[in-house]
């Protein structure tokens, strides 16, 4: 089976400790929301970086995507908070 590199960034990252790690790829018709609801149930540190999903951002292999959207066949899914600039 395929795998899924997931980035993480900002407070995603500190949350869980981790830049970035690599999955078994759930499948091309699992959604972005998907993958964070499976991230969010491991508990501890991606329970709380995920626990609320609405105020995350993805991007799928460098193109944004809604949380809604299949990863198809997508091999790296950036999940982030939303950036402002100043």
């Amino acid at each position: 089976m395929s795998t899924l590199s997931l980035l993480y960034f900002a407070w995603v990252r500190e949350a869980i400790g981790l830049d970035g790690e690599t999955i078994e790829h759930p499948g091309p018709d699992a959604s972005v929301a998907d993958v964070v609801a499976l991230l969010a149930a491991r508990g501890g540190g991606y329970g709380q970086a995920f626990a609320e999903p609405e105020r995350l951002r993805a991007a799928l292999d460098q193109r944004f995507v809604r949380l809604s959207d299949p990863l198809g066949s997508g091999r790296e899914l950036a999940l982030f908070p939303p950036v402002t600039g100043g």
